[in-house]
């Protein structure tokens, strides 16, 4: 358990833990939180990893903690960090296993009243479509070559082949494709593990969600973005799967063994680190980079199921489009002040301002769409990245809710048959491949998005633009 009264404020919502705490600081730690939401953060072991992720060598100006802080694997989930090419480290802890797990929402024209008689036929059709579970595979399969052409190519790929429309790929972060991606460095069993699962949802916090547009909160940014009230959109949410998974099992395995060779001691073997630009730092790079080519594939092909399920049920003549696409997961290659830096997201989503030459040219004029996708029952939010963040946070901001029960907590305390009730009082309905996958992603388990987005648009970070709230919930 962490003291509050090591944190030291800032300003209103933000906190330092001073480079003075522990002699093996490099750079101070960052706290993106509410004074309430404090009590949640310090119950578990987050803000020490926070502090450990400050020895990192290299590291930039601050370890950062998003609002949604909690604990994870190395980092905390919700940690940001930016480590100098030059002369600093990359960690697979600072991504995580599921490597570019991330969001996408799409937009249809349609709004509540036009489809409110078919929600329950929709939520059956996309629980149907979307294959769903651990191991899952769906009807995808693709040969040795077909991986290959995939990891490098990504969503332009992946088009071609048919799963999408032109011009999706306009609407993607970097594209859909990372272009440093080499499909050698990743193992034949990390692909065997992926060959059946591009277009699959897997388990646990993964969905795809129907939202209506609930409430516009910022007129001007919502138009430009093409949204409106009572809209119908639809979230998905996913990741690599077991491939990303396998990458990131494969890798650490190198760079535990490899410290040594470069003289890296760490408090935390889970931060196990090679210097970016060694041989094992960018086998592991390019690695992560066509995992994360897979992730974004399988958004993509979960979007061409989606969109199959939407005309079947709804409108056979509307394609729906993609507002945007955005990962969680992620360590890039990008320049802060000057200065290249590798950014590691863990948990923590991308939020560029206005103007920067990677958004969309539609955006341009509003910054990046930020999709940040509440509990299981509770509402989620579109922001807009501002060049508040690219100060402040490296071009941050959190990625949901964040966890403030476990899982196992979750499923001791939390009852299915209330749980159902609830969601039958909210007006969603819930479609899930079992009642424990049910229970595990209870809004209970999370903490409250109102509060976690509150702080991100007090402190600057991104700006409110539409409140979403659930009719559909097909959890993985």
């Amino acid at each position: 358990m962490f003291s509050k009264e090591i944190l030291q404020k800032v300003q209103k919502n933000i906190w330092e833990i001073p480079k003075s705490y522990r002699e093996d600081m490099c750079v101070p730690a960052r706290v993106f939180a509410s004074e309430r939401m404090l009590d949640d953060i310090t119950t578990d072991r987050s803000l020490e990893q926070l502090v450990n992720v400050s020895t990192l060598p290299g590291i930039q100006e601050f370890a950062i903690s998003m609002p949604d802080i909690h604990e994870g694997y190395g980092f905390p989930i919700g940690g940001v960090a930016a480590l100098s090419v030059e002369d600093g480290v990359i960690s697979p802890g600072g991504v995580g296993y599921d490597i570019n797990c991330g969001v996408r929402l799409l937009k249809s024209k349609k709004t509540v009243k036009d489809i409110e008689s078919s929600i329950v036929d929709l939520a059956n059709q996309v629980q149907r479509d979307t294959p769903s579970g651990v191991g899952r595979g769906g009807e995808l399969v693709l040969s040795q070559d077909e991986m290959d052409e995939l990891l490098e190519g990504g969503v332009p790929w992946i088009i071609k082949k048919g799963y999408g429309l032109e011009g999706d790929e306009e609407f993607l972060e970097q594209g859909g494709r990372f272009d440093e991606a080499d499909s050698s460095l990743i193992t034949d069993h990390a692909k065997k593990r992926g060959r059946d699962q591009v277009g699959t949802l897997g388990a646990g916090n993964h969905f795809v969600e129907v939202q209506k547009v609930h409430e516009v909160l910022d007129d001007e940014i919502a138009q430009t973005f093409g949204l409106f009230k009572d809209q119908i959109v639809v979230m998905i949410h996913t990741g690599s799967r077991g491939l990303g998974h396998q990458v990131c099992t494969d890798y650490l395995r190198v760079m535990v063994q490899a410290m040594a060779k470069y003289d890296i001691t760490l408090p935390d073997r889970e931060l196990a680190s090679v210097p970016f630009l060694s041989k094992e730092g960018q086998e592991y790079f390019k690695a992560m980079n066509a995992a994360a080519n897979f992730g974004f594939c399988n958004r993509q092909v979960l979007t061409h199921l989606v969109r199959g399920s939407w005309k079947q049920i709804i409108d056979k003549k509307e394609d729906l489009s993609i507002l945007y696409d955005v990962g969680h997961n992620m360590a890039k290659r990008e320049t802060h002040d000057g200065k290249e830096v590798v950014v590691h997201r863990k948990g923590a989503t991308r939020a560029f301002g206005p103007g920067h030459p990677e958004i969309p040219k539609q955006y341009q004029s509003v910054g990046q769409p930020v999709i940040i996708p509440g509990s299981m029952g509770t509402f989620s939010y579109v922001l807009a990245g501002t060049n508040e963040s690219m100060k402040q946070s490296f071009g941050s901001t959190c990625h949901g809710a964040g966890r403030r029960m476990s899982r196992k907590k979750a499923k001791k305390v939390i009852d299915y048959n209330k749980l159902k009730q609830e969601l039958d009082e909210y007006h969603v309905v819930a479609r899930a491949g079992s009642a424990r996958g049910l229970v595990e992603e209870a809004p209970g388990a999370y903490k409250d998005i109102d509060d976690v987005v509150n702080v991100v648009q007090e402190t600057g970070i991104a700006k409110k633009v539409v409140k979403l709230k659930p009719l559909v919930v097909v959890k993985g």
